[in-house]
């Protein structure tokens, strides 16, 4: 995906399972991108670890279909600029102050979780790699369940919280500003940006590795997005992957 500051086309659908998987099908069929596809009323949405996640009706649910040259673990990256983007998406409707982003891809708000992001890729017959990148936003309502507490925009706003055909146009165009930074200047200005925005940098955090329970501070992002974690014994851990948990929760 070129840097162009053009958002990309976006492809309005009704109701559809999940738009990840529209997403991949149209990849596996050949389409290239770029490409929003926004889904009005989606059934089977899916989040990080194979967590479902649940798209209300009025809630935000996306994928941003593009092919990229570049190798699997840079072209990964890009989950820290779609979390640039839906946190300029949100200080559009409240106060930016309120707006940060926890380690992998979490964007929060009033340190509660309001969005996901989940990145899946796979090979182009003609060389290089499809990425998806699904993003959910709570805009009218929080999920009925959920395992952590979540919040959603009515809750930080005086007036009624956009529709997700204006709030994907928001989106498209934060995402095509930060995909623009990405290319042009590489991963170091958008790490920079990202911890200028972090959640919890700095502090005491429980962080989950599926078998593997470690405490710690997080300390800041490594130079490929890992998060440097100081461990007690003084030892420091790079965490590629896991859940991390702030003041006490996990």
């Amino acid at each position: 995906m070129t840097g162009a500051l053009s958002p990309a086309p976006v492809v309005v659908l009704g109701e559809i399972g999940s738009t990840n998987a529209e997403a991949r099908r149209r990849a596996e069929a050949g389409e290239a991108g770029p490409v929003w596809l926004l889904g009005l009323r989606q059934s089977a949405g899916r989040g990080r670890r194979g967590r479902a996640w649940e798209t209300g009706e009025g809630n935000l649910a996306a994928t941003l279909l593009f092919s990229t040259d570049k190798p699997p673990a840079e072209a990964a990256q890009v989950s820290f600029v779609a979390a640039l983007a839906v946190a300029d998406l949100l200080a559009a409707y409240v106060p930016a102050s309120l707006v940060s982003l926890k380690w992998p891809n979490d964007p929060l708000l009033a340190g509660l979780k309001v969005s996901g992001i989940l990145v899946e890729s796979g090979a182009r017959p003609a060389g290089g790699l499809w990425i998806a990148v699904g993003v959910g936003v709570n805009l009218a309502r929080g999920p009925v369940e959920s395992e952590r507490p979540a919040t959603a925009l009515p809750a930080h706003m005086l007036a009624p919280p956009p529709k997700p055909t204006e709030a994907i146009e928001v989106l498209a165009a934060a995402f095509a500003r930060w995909n623009d930074v990405w290319q042009r200047l590489g991963f170091p200005a958008i790490a920079d940006a990202w911890t200028a925005r972090a959640h919890g940098l700095g502090e005491p955090c429980v962080v989950r590795l599926g078998a593997e329970t470690l405490e710690g501070v997080a300390e800041g992002l490594d130079g490929d997005g890992a998060l440097r974690l100081r461990l007690a014994d003084g030892h420091l851990r790079r965490i590629t992957a896991g859940d991390v948990f702030f003041g006490g929760a996990a």
